[in-house]
């Protein structure tokens, strides 16, 4: 088996560095670079992409190792035949780590070719932070580092109309473009840097809010062998993921026509607004796996497929999706609502897809927030009663952020605020400091933890107390027939 890199493949680099990318995770690279690859077969696109490491942690090795080169499967159902296609991504050009390599990062913002930056940060990422320090070589958040670069590009091209940038965030908060330049904005105002900047950001750099729909289930261990043997390459990067993908953008004509989607077959759409669409995809798709994955986890199961072949697990997620979920989705038709549900349930039990819980899991309480707490605020308010499973569902993501089960380590991710929060509250209920119902309650009530204090629903506490002792007791299965 030969090693993947530029040299083994006779592949060298041939685009120019035309986009900037924060972040080259799993989604990012079967999803945008996947789409990127085959705008620059299919169109005159064109495009090189710099992918930058935001965060400290990793370094993104094998990927530098392979010139930047890896492998996406597909599999899916598209209409009516089984689709399978394993397609060699080329268009990433260079990696640069901001923590260690902060000069070279800064230093791409003088590149004239650049126009476009992409951003996957999850749900955690878009945020602003009084601590970030102008001379800090990297500042910690992402928009900062962004601020940064646009600030160091204003400057060297004098503020020229023509290098502003088209910005396509693929974080899953509402509005993720509007969010992002509201930060950005921020930065501006606290380091001072001026009217000219902050008018040239808003008057000649895009900030399209987007919406990504693509379910990606990383490196497929159980295929990894017949793929690696039709390449001929290894490729600890090849990732998996359904064939299905949508990428909705709200821009204006000009950006449209800037990117020749309609020259191709992807499922790319331009519109003028985003609420509906978004509402739609994030509590039923996205809701979904954030109802599942504590549930699953603990029950035994560690892929999404697994999880949808247990039927006291499935039948959980389907009656979220069915009973406290849909009800909350006044603005759709109820057939269109159970078309989506029936086609994410598909979509979850496609048998080629291993989609580990365990990746999904990375910072499930800003997914909470921004998945399940409106669908939980609003059927409250309408039923005047909290929704019980999607409590149950809570009951095991804070039992699942002790880091343990069955004695057994979790290896949560999530911020390390969050993660330090946990630690010291399941620290004090182990060394009976404080009660079950104390912990719940003090959980409940971080609004970084939950969105906003959730201890005003009454028996809400209780209620998930409770389930936590059942699952502690009785295991997640016996709690679910309970429910």
């Amino acid at each position: 088996m030969k090693q993947l890199n530029r040299n083994t493949t006779n592949n060298p680099i041939k685009y120019p560095e035309r986009v900037l990318q924060f972040g080259g995770g799993n989604f990012l690279r079967a999803f945008c670079d996947w789409m990127i690859n085959e705008l620059n077969e299919k169109t005159d696109f064109d495009a090189g992409v710099i992918v930058v490491k935001p965060t400290e942690g990793g370094n993104y090795k094998e990927l530098k190792q392979q010139d930047g080169l890896f492998h996406v499967a597909l599999d899916g159902i598209k209409e009516g035949e089984m689709l399978s296609e394993v397609k060699l991504i080329s268009c990433v050009s260079r990696i640069i780590h901001s923590y260690n390599e902060w000069d070279e990062y800064l230093k791409t913002a003088l590149q004239p070719e650049i126009r476009y930056i992409i951003s996957n940060t999850t749900e955690a990422g878009i945020k602003f932070s009084e601590s970030d320090d102008f001379e800090a070589t990297p500042p910690k958040e992402f928009p900062a580092k962004l601020t940064l670069w646009l600030h160091a590009r204003f400057d060297h091209f004098k503020g020229a109309e023509d290098k502003g940038c088209i910005l396509l965030p693929c974080e899953l908060i509402e509005n993720n473009g509007e969010e992002l330049l509201k930060t950005v904005l921020q930065y501006i105002k606290l380091w001072n840097l001026g009217d000219d900047f902050q008018q040239w950001i808003e008057n000649h750099n895009y900030f399209c809010s987007t919406l990504v729909d693509r379910i990606v289930s990383g490196f497929p261990e159980n295929r990894k062998d017949e793929i690696q043997r039709k390449t001929g390459y290894e490729d600890p990067l090849l990732v998996a993921g359904e064939e299905y993908h949508s990428w909705i953008i709200k821009a204006p004509e000009t950006v449209k026509n800037e990117l020749p989607f309609d020259k191709t077959n992807l499922n790319v759409e331009f519109v003028e607004d985003l609420a509906s669409y978004r509402e739609l995809k994030v509590r039923i798709l996205n809701g979904a796996h954030t109802s599942l994955v504590p549930v699953g986890y603990l029950a035994g199961l560690r892929t999404v497929k697994e999880s949808m072949d247990d039927k006291l697990v499935s039948t959980h997620v389907e009656k979220v999706l069915r009973e406290e979920i849909k009800p909350t989705l006044s603005d759709f038709q109820e057939a269109e609502i159970d078309a989506f549900i029936n086609s994410v349930l598909d979509r979850f039990r496609n048998p080629t897809l291993k989609h580990y819980l365990l990746a999904i899991s990375l910072n499930s309480t800003s997914k909470f927030q921004a998945r399940l707490l409106p669908a939980f605020k609003e059927y409250a308010s309408e039923n005047k009663q909290f929704p019980k499973r999607i409590a149950f569902s809570m009951s095991c993501m804070l039992r699942f952020y002790k880091g343990e089960f069955s004695g057994k380590k979790i290896e949560v991710k999530d911020d390390s605020e969050v993660i330090r929060f946990f630690t010291e509250l399941w620290e004090r209920r182990d060394s009976e400091e404080i009660s079950l119902n104390s912990l719940v309650e003090t959980a409940l009530s971080n609004p970084k933890i939950f969105g906003e204090d959730l201890t005003k629903y009454d028996g809400l506490v209780e209620t998930i107390a409770v389930h936590m002792e059942c699952i502690e007791k009785n295991g997640v299965h016996e709690c679910l027939k309970s429910l």
